[in-house]
């Protein structure tokens, strides 16, 4: 029997669009999101449904499934309740709400019960008591259970960003792949962008709307000109640095203002990856901070991968949201010929 997925947390269809490549048929893809409908459905055959997890029923999930089939449900619950950065706001008594659906992406495994199960996140999440629980569940329905801290350069994606990935299975034992790259072979900047047009800082290229720079102040250009790829704000002269730089707190942050290095996979992409002074976003050798549609195949979106368009614009603020957030399409495909091995060998 054929394997169809849902996606729940879809966002754009990173994981959508990886598990196609796989072989996998997605009938439908959640999400809060409204803004995420254009991108999802343009780029992946397949149905957008915009409402909130907490608010879905098993049975309406089970009806969009075909009958006869090896029903697998997906997805990546928003991931910034679990990052270090929110862990500090958690500990000062601030918490996220968001950390809540990954109790609902549990409760939806109880009710539907599907054949096969994968979850992505940030690795802290192995800390929180709410993975406890969900592999608790797991295990007390009768799931084989594999779960790994991956690498994402070891499956074709090229930046240094590490994600928690479960697959989980009713049918038998189930496991990630084996890593396709090593350090002799990474992807790396120049592999993924390098062939792209040059653009200047502010500019938007003719020929591709999502190939667009964030306009430098007068004193950015002066400092991404000293930036060199891999460095800091150090290698400034003392006149470009900020007063921050100056201060014994600031000493120790030295990952922003910094260019990539082309023969390297780049830096973790985030939300906010379009702005030079966001983390070492700068291009490794144009003066400016790298364009959307660069951080989008950083992401591994394939090059042809449609955003917006006339009729459906976007701020680059949404954009950025939608392609940081994304689950980098190369690690949604490794997932998904991981499920395909997992059935050809019951």
């Amino acid at each position: 029997m054929p394997c169809v997925a849902i996606d729940l947390f879809c966002g754009i269809g990173g994981l959508t669009k990886g598990l196609s490549l796989a072989g996998i048929d997605v009938v439908a893809g959640y999400d809060i999101d409204g803004s995420c409908r254009f991108a999802y459905e343009k780029n992946n055959k397949t149905r957008f449904i915009n409402e909130d997890v907490t608010n879905i029923m098993a049975s309406e999930i089970n009806q969009l499934y075909p009958q006869d089939c090896i029903r697998a449900l997906v997805g990546c619950a928003p991931c910034q309740p679990f990052s270090r950065y929110s862990s500090r706001y958690r500990k000062n008594g601030r918490i996220d709400d968001k950390w809540r659906l990954l109790y609902s992406f549990e409760r939806l495994i109880r009710e539907l019960m599907p054949d096969i199960v994968s979850m992505e996140n940030v690795p802290n999440l192995v800390n929180e008591e709410v993975f406890n629980d969900f592999l608790h569940t797991l295990e007390e329905f009768g799931y084989f259970i594999d779960w790994n801290v991956v690498y994402c350069p070891d499956y074709g994606v090229p930046q240094n960003r590490k994600r928690l990935v479960l697959l989980a299975s009713r049918l038998g034992e189930i496991h990630l792949i084996p890593p396709i790259y090593n350090s002799e072979n990474y992807p790396t900047v120049r592999m993924a962008i390098g062939n792209l047009p040059a653009i200047r800082d502010g500019e938007i290229y003719e020929g591709d709307s999502l190939h667009r720079s964030s306009s430098l102040s007068d004193i950015n250009r002066q400092r991404i000109v000293q930036s060199v790829p891999g460095g800091t704000w150090r290698d400034w002269s003392d006149d470009l640095r900020l007063d921050c730089h100056n201060r014994k707190s600031g000493l120790t942050y030295p990952s922003v203002y910094g260019r990539m290095e082309w023969d390297k996979p780049s830096p973790t992409i985030t939300t906010q990856f379009y702005g030079y002074g966001n983390g070492r976003f700068g291009h490794p050798e144009q003066n400016r901070a790298i364009s959307l549609r660069e951080g989008a195949i950083l992401q591994s979106f394939p090059d042809d991968y449609i955003f917006i368009d006339e009729e459906h614009p976007a701020i680059k603020r949404e954009l950025g949201i939608h392609i940081g957030n994304a689950v980098p399409v190369e690690l949604g495909r490794a997932i998904g010929v991981s499920i395909q091995q997992h059935l050809q060998m019951l």
